[in-house]
């Protein structure tokens, strides 16, 4: 392999200078840069990663932080699509991206001491719950973060991309009021997290407004089988509902399951509208009517707001939230 010496010989240049070129230091002129480059080119000489960082203090590396079970991240489309928008981003910088699957307890407190040793550059966020508190963490490190989601807890201190999960949730919800439904029930998001509370929030304020009831509401856990079983208390609990707001889709899948098993058609005599449209609305007997989740754009949002953190150009906290758009399909 050829070394930094072979290059500092062919650039004419001295090694010291052949390094800051090719490791990003400052005080090369333009003439020993170019030189150096060709250099580079014409040996095939690889830079050395440590000394690269020694020179810039950088890592080159962003790490996606997901505090979900194993299970939930590798089942549900949301992280296959955040992920692959956010490292093709990321990547356009020649930055790598390290997935970090977090659980409470004492695995986000090895993540935490595994940022703080200054492995990574920045930090993806995605999927945070009130416990983890990690937007509180972040902005006690001084660590460059973005978030796909708004915090419950610290989101004045950091950067986030979100739907407006609230409008999104309202507007689904009048669907099934100007269908005619009059006993709309709920499965919520889990109450830990923002997109739980927000959607909650917004299935009320539509039912209150139309002078509806709001007491048929359970909490859910963004899974399929979560929503079956879900769905299955609900039915218990309030057999009389004419409509079902669920707060994802995938639960909504498993929600049209216990409908089914219950005899009760959709949308026939249950109406049912879901959240997300990440490939599975469309899939489900009948294809649901759903709101969709802008993922690809927030996750690029995201990472964008985090390049603008490495690159030094902004540092006052930001946030991007986006428009709901309503999916009709006929389960409604």
């Amino acid at each position: 392999m050829p070394t930094l010496d072979e290059v500092a010989r062919l650039a004419g240049v001295s090694r010291a200078t052949a390094s800051r070129a090719v490791n990003g230091g400052s005080r090369v002129s333009a003439r020993a840069a170019e030189a150096v480059a060709e250099a580079v080119n014409t040996l095939g000489y690889v830079p050395n990663p440590a000394a690269r960082s020694l020179v810039t203090r950088r890592t080159e590396t962003v790490a996606m932080i997901v505090p979900e079970p194993d299970e939930r991240v590798f089942a549900d489309p949301f992280f296959a699509r955040t992920l692959h928008v956010a490292t093709q981003v990321l990547s356009q910088r020649d930055l790598q991206v390290v997935l970090l699957i977090a659980r409470p307890g004492d695995e986000m407190q090895r993540t935490l001491r595994y940022l703080r040793g200054g492995h990574v550059d920045g930090v993806i966020v995605v999927s945070h719950h009130r416990s983890d508190a990690l937007a509180d963490h972040l902005a006690a490190i001084g660590l460059p973060a973005a978030f796909i989601g708004r915090p419950l807890t610290g989101a004045e201190k950091v950067f986030y991309t979100d739907p407006d999960n609230v409008a999104g949730a309202r507007e689904v919800t009048q669907i099934l009021i100007e269908r005619g439904c009059r006993r709309i029930g709920t499965i919520t998001g889990p109450v830990d997290m923002s997109a739980g509370t927000d959607r909650a929030a917004g299935w009320r304020a539509a039912l209150d407004a139309a002078g509806l009831a709001t007491d048929a509401a359970i909490e859910g856990d963004f899974t399929e089988d979560g929503g079956e079983a879900a769905c299955k208390a609900l039915l218990r609990d309030h057999p009389d509902i004419d409509g079902l707001m669920v707060a994802s889709d995938l639960m909504a899948s498993g929600a049209l399951r216990a409908l089914g098993a219950a005899g009760l058609r959709v949308p026939d005599d249950v109406a049912v509208v879901g959240y997300d449209d990440l490939g599975i609305a469309e899939r489900t007997t009948p294809p649901l009517t759903t709101v969709k989740n802008p993922i690809s754009a927030m996750a690029e949002e995201a990472a964008r707001l985090l390049l603008a953190q490495l690159d030094g150009t902004t540092t006052v906290p930001r946030r991007i939230v986006f428009a709901p758009e309503l999916v009709r399909r006929t389960s409604a």
